[in-house]
């Protein structure tokens, strides 16, 4: 089989998917490929060109699907279905999050960024404010996604933790995790309520918008 491009960052998603971030080496790539890393460079220079490509790979099916909001759609609410997408994105694979963070000149990061602050600045927004929200936004939710994949804490970790003692030190963080994870609530319930709040308080300060 021909190697190519398309090929190389294929296989280097599958690996990612296989292995985490950690595990995305030339070395590794090279062997599921049955080349010598120096083959690669002739696609990609470097790690860091393979990184930006993944995180190319991760985004383009949601950047394909981007669309603006319909005439009667207020923008906040589509802005917030534009970032569930983009969670989404990063959550399919082991540490996306982290390959969207490392990635350089992202084109498809970009394009997300220009439909949003166009379609703000369409709505009324001033440019400024606009780029304002849209990086805001943008970088809750990678943030936001960098935390839900981290790593949990393991059997050693855990080991001599007491959580009795824990929940008496802190007994209004421990209540309020137990009251909003109700049944039926859930982890995408408290990324979409946190979303509204950044967003709600951006609104404010931009003014009377449609």
């Amino acid at each position: 089989m021909t190697l190519d491009r398309q090929r190389i960052i294929a296989e280097a998603v599958a690996l990612l998917d296989a292995e985490g971030l950690d595990g995305v080496t030339t070395r590794k790539l090279a062997a599921r490929l049955g080349v010598q890393s120096p083959t690669l460079y002739w696609h990609l220079p470097n790690k860091a060109a393979l990184i930006t490509a993944i995180a190319e790979a991760i985004l383009d099916q949601q950047v394909a699907d981007m669309t603006p909001p319909d005439p009667d759609e207020r923008w906040q609410d589509w802005l917030i279905g534009l970032a569930e997408q983009l969670r989404r994105a990063l959550l399919a694979h082991p540490d996306g999050a982290r390959i969207i963070s490392a990635s350089q000149l992202s084109l498809n990061m970009a394009a997300i960024s220009e439909l949003a602050m166009s379609t703000l600045v369409a709505r009324g927004i001033p440019l400024r404010q606009a780029r304002v929200i849209v990086l805001t936004v943008e970088r809750f939710t990678v943030g936001h996604v960098l935390e839900e994949q981290a790593p949990r804490p393991d059997a050693e970790a855990l080991k001599d933790f007491d959580m009795a003692a824990f929940t008496e030190q802190h007994p209004t963080a421990v209540a309020a995790i137990a009251e909003y994870f109700q049944p039926g609530r859930t982890v995408d319930d408290l990324f979409r309520e946190c979303l509204e709040v950044v967003i709600d308080g951006a609104t404010a300060k931009a003014g009377p918008t449609s």
